[in-house]
């Protein structure tokens, strides 16, 4: 079952409680720290745009890439309504290829968890390097092993909107450190208010330690600038749930 084809056309509404934002608003906060107030930003598995879209209405020249193209209908969509110039791209973020150089990428919304393989994530970063400008950044959160484990764990959480309802499964494997999410979608049929669908999804994602993080961007021949606490600017601890790392080339 692939990831996010279904869902994606449910994504936005499920996500209604996100402050997205804050978060855009957060995530300029330190591209400026970086003096990176205006140029070329890649948004590493934009989703739905969402983020992408608050980026560009600041000022910045926005590519988003996700690998779900039904992700990327729905970006487009946002992009037709709000006029915004954005290039969406359908590209692996392992295997990302421009035509230009980037002045930051960013990736938020544990985009880098569904990176399963240590070594895959180095080369991701490496790749990612060769098109960076000289002390760019790159920015990208992840949730930790911490969240996975102690936080949501073993659970069972359950929605309902008007048009759509989901079940989301969630089990963690703490030897192999990979949670699994399973989700049960049902979706009303627009001919037939009276009838629901249903969708079926698994995601997999590795729960990383700061540590293992580290090493990682290390290995990938960056520099860890900061890694902090989720919205804040004070430095990750065991108890983060979702940590923001700062890497410069």
């Amino acid at each position: 079952m692939d990831a996010y084809t279904s869902f994606a056309r449910v994504y936005d509404t499920f996500m209604d409680n996100v402050p997205y934002e804050e978060w855009g608003q957060y995530l300029m906060s330190l591209l400026k720290e970086y003096q990176i107030d205006d140029g070329v930003v890649v948004d590493l598995g934009c989703g739905t745009g969402a983020v992408t879209e608050i980026l560009a209405k600041a000022g910045y020249d926005m590519i988003g890439i996700d690998i779900s193209e039904d992700m990327l209908n729905v970006a487009m969509e946002k992009k037709e309504a709000s006029g915004l110039d954005i290039l969406y791209l359908l590209q692996d973020m392992c295997e990302v290829e421009l035509y230009s150089s980037a002045n930051a990428f960013v990736s938020i919304c544990d985009s880098v968890n569904y990176i399963t393989e240590p070594d895959d994530l180095v080369s991701c970063f490496q790749n990612l390097s060769r098109y960076l400008e000289e002390n760019g950044v790159i920015i990208f959160d992840f949730n930790t092993e911490h969240k996975y484990r102690d936080i949501i764990g073993d659970t069972t959480i359950a929605e309902h909107r008007e048009k759509c309802s989901f079940i989301w499964d969630n089990y963690y494997y703490e030897e192999e450190r990979i949670n699994e999410y399973e989700l049960n979608l049902f979706i009303q049929e627009e001919k037939d208010p009276s009838l629901y669908r249903k969708f079926s999804e698994k995601h997999y994602q590795k729960a990383y330690t700061l540590s293992e993080m580290t090493d990682i961007i290390c290995r990938s021949g960056l520099t860890l600038e900061h890694a902090y606490d989720a919205f804040t600017h004070e430095p990750a601890t065991k108890s983060s749930e979702r940590i923001y790392m700062i890497a410069k080339k």
